[in-house]
This record gives structure tokens, C-alpha cells and sequence, in this order.
């Protein structure tokens, strides 16, 4: 009995753990803001993760002191609910021996 009683907390703290797992991957979505309030977002925290539609998301930076020190910042441009190509601020990009720079 008392064996069974493991088990049955096993399944439920399994459930409890995949039913906030979910709750934890949801993350605010440039499509439900507008432009001014996914900008506002950036501005305010410095760095953001922010869903860009369905299921794809990126991380976005207010200037690029929110890179990592061999990282350059490129403009991210995101669809809002009010306009579809947004310019939020920027994303951190490691660039190749190849890139020239200003053709982004």
C-alpha cells in the first residue's frame, strides 16, 4: 500500500511539473501589442523574449550592451497588431569573418 501511495504522488507532482511547464513557455506576443507597446517592452527591460507569431519567438535588445561582447546589434523589425513590420530594437548576431558591416 504504501508503495502505491508513492506512486500516485509520483503522478501527480508529474502532472502538477507538466502543467505549469506550459504555463511557463507562454511568453508575450508582439501580435497581440502594438507597435508602441512592443517597443515600450524593449525600451523598459533592456533585453526581451517576445513571441513573434505562432510558435516562433526571438530575443530583443534595446541597444547592444545587451550583446555578448563579439556581437553586433541588427535592426528586428516584427509584426505587431498594428502595423507588420515594426521596428522594436535590435537582435544580437555573432557575425562571420565574411559580413560587411551596414548590409543589413
Amino acid at each position: 500500500m504504501r508503495r502505491l501511495l508513492s506512486r500516485s504522488a509520483l503522478v501527480a507532482a508529474a502532472v502538477l511539473i507538466a502543467g505549469t511547464g506550459a504555463a511557463l513557455a507562454q511568453r508575450p506576443s508582439t501580435t497581440n501589442m502594438t507597435c508602441a507597446q512592443a517597443r515600450a517592452v524593449i525600451h523598459r527591460e533592456g533585453a526581451a523574449v517576445l513571441g513573434t507569431g505562432g510558435q516562433t519567438y526571438d530575443r530583443f535588445v534595446r541597444d547592444r550592451s545587451f550583446c555578448e561582447a563579439t556581437e553586433i546589434g541588427r535592426r528586428a523589425f516584427v509584426p505587431t497588431r498594428d502595423t507588420p513590420g515594426c521596428f522594436i530594437g535590435f537582435t544580437c548576431y555573432e557575425p562571420s569573418y565574411n559580413d560587411r558591416f551596414g548590409d543589413f
